[in-house]
């Protein structure tokens, strides 16, 4: 068996994005281990049921990552929250302050909408149809 495992998310800050993916999104948080270098191997996954591919939040550690902060993929949808029950998640995380930009869809391939995490990276969040 092969699958994706892990997404590197680089972020400013450990703590305050792993407070945004646990309480904002409602992740959990599967792994906070230092490493010798001084940085640490966090891991968020938004699912309770392993293996499911999971984000390795890190830390920019030079300028050039610094500037990727926010714009991992150019302004684009990068990442994609599947969800069974849009109506729920979509209340839920507008109660917990997350930004969406835009009104909810209905779609033919599902109800999506996008929203923006903590450093300005876009997200859908969509529930597929069927």
């Amino acid at each position: 068996m092969r699958r994706i495992a892990l997404v590197t998310l680089v972020v400013d800050d450990y703590d305050e994005a792993i407070r945004f993916y646990t309480e904002a999104l409602g992740f959990r948080l599967v792994e906070d281990a230092p490493r010798p270098d001084g940085s640490r191997w966090v891991v968020v996954q938004p699912g309770t049921e392993a293996p499911g591919t999971a984000l390795l939040l890190a830390r920019a550690r030079n300028e050039a990552q610094r500037g990727r902060v926010g714009d991992q993929t150019g302004g684009r949808v990068g990442f994609f929250l599947h969800t069974d029950d849009f109506a729920r998640d979509h209340a839920r995380m507008l109660a917990a302050g997350v930004t969406f930009l835009e009104e909810p869809r209905h779609e033919p391939y599902g109800s999506v909408a996008v929203f923006q995490d903590l450093y300005g990276n876009r997200w859908d969040l969509l529930q597929p149809a069927g």
